[in-house]
């Protein structure tokens, strides 16, 4: 199940790829990278923005949008680079099942709501755990080693 359009606008787009160019140059939110992963088709590299969640020291990539490109390709590929300017870390990803993505769906709707909010209609960081089950498989979630 989808919950709504996964795609960003054009305004979204150009804000995807300025907030990209700061990360990248090292300036911007601090839990933010910049994600690449290799194209499951095409191999190419390709960049997105994304909020890295640091939760009980382990960290965590959640897709509010749903399977996007780069859910599909991190899943094909199993691994890729987190870059903040000349920083790059590489890692491997392993997708997580539903049972175990409430809590981690909590902790990022508790840091990133006001940012995110559009894509969990109806909940925030108050959200009961059995309703944030009912709606875990809307939402990827990746540990990240």
């Amino acid at each position: 199940m989808t919950h709504g359009n996964s795609r960003p606008s054009g305004f979204e787009q150009f804000a995807n790829r300025l907030v990209g160019s700061l990360v990248k140059l090292g300036t911007g939110p601090r839990s933010m990278r910049s994600l690449s992963v290799r194209g499951r088709s095409s191999g190419k590299w390709y960049s997105t923005p994304v909020n890295v969640l640091d939760l009980d020291g382990t960290r965590y990539l959640l897709a509010p949008r749903g399977t996007t490109q780069w859910v599909r390709n991190l899943r094909a590929a199993g691994s890729g680079e987190l870059r903040r300017g000349r920083f790059v870390e590489t890692f491997k990803a392993v997708e997580l099942p539903d049972e175990v993505k409430p809590v981690i769906i909590q902790a990022y709707l508790k840091r990133w709501h006001g940012q995110v909010k559009k894509f969990f209609p109806g909940m925030d960081a108050s959200t009961p755990l059995d309703k944030l089950l009912a709606r875990a498989g809307d939402y990827p979630v990746f540990e990240l080693s």
